[in-house]
């Protein structure tokens, strides 16, 4: 007998990104270079760490949190 999955809430477009790589990252070396942006408000920025992408990431997802809801 399996067990019944866990429903979960549906992920929300409002908390969505697109991260590119830059074809100088080397994951491997802890180096990473690259732009990510947000998909509904389309902010983005450039990164070229780890701390830089979730500085942006952290900084967008307090934003929609204190949003107003949509509907």
């Amino acid at each position: 007998m399996t067990e019944p999955t866990r429903r979960t809430a549906p992920l929300s477009p409002y908390r969505a990104f697109v991260v590119q790589f830059g074809e100088e990252t080397r994951l491997e070396a802890g180096h990473m270079v690259g732009r990510v942006e947000h998909v509904v408000s389309g902010q983005a920025t450039h990164f070229e760490s780890l701390d830089a992408l979730l500085t942006f990431l952290a900084r967008v997802l307090q934003e929609v949190r204190q949003a107003p809801p949509h509907g």
